[in-house]
C-alpha cells in the first residue's frame, strides 16, 4: 500500500517538532498495510543505529527496531544464556503467520505498537515480564509493563509522539521454567489462543498469560503451582464479559475453551519440568 500523503521522510533522531500527520517508521509492515490519509511525514528509526539484542547482567535488552528475523537468530544461536527463554521466544517467532519478507522487515517494537491480539510479541513480552521503555515528546523516559502497556486491540498508552525505545526482560523471568501451548484455525495461521507459563525454580511461583484470545493481556499469579481446580476459578473471574475476542479467527465460545484447555496443559507441562 503507497502512502500517498507523505511527503517527507526524516532521520528518526531529527529535533523537528512533532506535528499531526507525524508517524514513526520501523519495519513499516503495518503501516504501508492499510490507506494512511492522515500521515505526511515518516521519522525513520532504521537511521538510529541502535543494537538489535544486548545481553546485560540484569537480562535482555530489545530494541523496538529488532526484527523478528534478528531476534529468532539469537534464540536459535548456540552458546546463548537461557535456554528455556530462547525456546519459548523462538516459538513466539514461529507464531508469526507471515512471509520470510514481513520476518526481515518487521520489528518486536512494531508489533508490540500495533496492539493486536495475536500481536506474538505481545504473548513473548507478558511471558517474560517484558518491561517497555518509553520516551515522550518531552525527551523524558518512563517504563510500562507490557501488561499495562497495551489496553485493548489496536490501543497502547502511547500519546501522540511518544517513541518505544526497547523492551526490556529481567534476567529473573529469563530463568524460569516455561511453557506455551497455541492453537489457531490453520497450521499457519493466526493465533485463535496462545498462552504461556513460567515457573520460578525455589519458591515454585507461578504465572498463567492469556494472549490472542483475549482483547488484552491476561496475566495470573501464584505463590504456589496452582491445582486444576484453582487455575480454573481463576480464569472464570479473570475472563470478564468482553474480554475473549470475537472475529473471524474463532467463534468466543471456542475460544473460551482453548483458554482454559491450553492453560490447563502448560499448569501440567510447569509441574514436569
Amino acid at each position: 500500500m503507497d502512502l500517498t500523503g507523505v511527503r517527507e521522510v526524516v532521520d528518526g533522531r531529527s529535533t523537528l517538532r512533532w506535528e499531526p500527520g507525524d508517524a514513526w517508521l520501523a519495519g513499516g509492515t503495518a503501516l504501508f498495510a492499510e490507506p494512511r490519509s492522515d500521515l505526511w511525514r515518516l521519522r525513520d528509526l532504521s537511521r538510529c543505529g541502535w543494537p538489535p539484542l544486548t545481553v546485560t547482567e540484569d537480562g535482555l535488552e530489545v530494541a523496538a527496531t529488532c526484527t523478528i528475523t534478528e531476534l529468532l537468530a539469537f534464540a536459535r544461536a548456540p552458546g546463548q544464556p537461557w535456554p528455556r527463554a530462547r525456546a519459548l521466544i523462538a516459538d513466539c517467532c514461529r507464531a508469526f503467520s507471515s512471509s520470510f519478507k514481513v520476518w526481515n522487515t518487521a520489528t518486536v517494537g512494531g508489533n508490540l505498537c500495533l496492539a493486536l491480539p495475536a500481536g506474538p510479541m505481545i504473548s513473548l513480552a507478558v511471558a517474560l515480564d517484558g518491561v517497555c521503555r518509553v520516551r515522550g515528546r518531552d525527551g523524558r523516559q518512563r517504563r510500562v509493563p507490557v501488561t499495562d502497556f497495551v489496553t485493548g486491540p489496536g490501543r497502547t498508552l502511547l500519546h501522540p509522539g511518544d517513541l518505544l525505545r526497547s523492551l526490556h526482560l529481567p534476567v529473573t523471568a529469563l530463568t524460569r521454567r516455561m511453557a506455551l501451548r497455541r492453537v489457531s484455525l490453520r497450521p499457519l495461521g493466526r493465533s485463535a489462543a496462545l498462552v504461556t507459563g513460567t515457573r520460578a525454580p525455589g519458591t515454585g511461583r507461578t504465572s498463567i498469560a492469556v494472549t490472542a484470545a483475549t482483547t488484552r493481556p491476561l496475566v495470573l499469579a501464584f505463590d504456589h503451582p496452582p491445582t486444576a481446580t484453582v487455575l480454573r476459578t481463576a480464569l472464570e473471574d479473570a475472563l470478564v464479559p468482553g474480554l475473549i475476542v470475537e472475529d473471524v479467527h474463532g467463534l468466543p465460545a471456542w475460544r473460551r475453551h482453548l483458554v482454559f484447555h491450553l492453560a490447563d496443559e502448560v499448569r501440567r507441562a510447569l509441574l514436569r519440568e
